[in-house]
């Protein structure tokens, strides 16, 4: 029987000094752009949530359509949601980031009251899955 080869042998060879240092800048490059990006988003979730506080939520007081003022409050704090949980999937690159920012978005959209009982039915039972994958089947730390 022929011998298995050891691990280090295989793939195409070790790599060259060169190709280690041009990986490596590329590599903190890519995490830079990433790190500034995310707190581009987090800037635009700070910005978003003091206008929507400043902004929106004394509507709230006023006897006209409040029912639709807060459904336009909630969906601007769950955009806002979004856009913090995707600066976090950029700086991190977690697959439970991934999952949260999708339940976020699916959140969103049970909110519109233009939903229709069969899209609401997909949401929940998504959101439902999406948690359960979370919280028993994703490594680390779920609390």
């Amino acid at each position: 029987m022929a011998e298995e080869p050891e691990e280090d042998e295989i793939g195409t060879g070790e790599e060259t000094k060169l190709e280690l240092t041009i990986g490596n800048y590329v590599a903190i490059c890519i995490h830079l752009f990433l790190s500034a990006l995310a707190i581009l988003l987090l800037a635009a979730a700070i910005i978003g949530a003091y206008e929507t506080v400043v902004r929106e939520f004394p509507s709230l007081w006023q006897p006209k359509d409040e029912y639709s003022s807060l459904l336009k409050i909630i969906e601007t704090l769950l955009l806002i949601a979004i856009a913090a949980e995707f600066g976090l999937l950029l700086l991190f690159r977690r697959l439970s980031a991934a999952v949260e920012v999708v339940v976020f978005v699916l959140a969103r959209k049970t909110v519109n009251p233009d939903i229709t009982a069969l899209d609401l039915l997909m949401c929940a039972l998504a959101i439902a899955g999406l948690i359960i994958l979370r919280f028993y089947y994703l490594p680390g730390k779920t609390t």
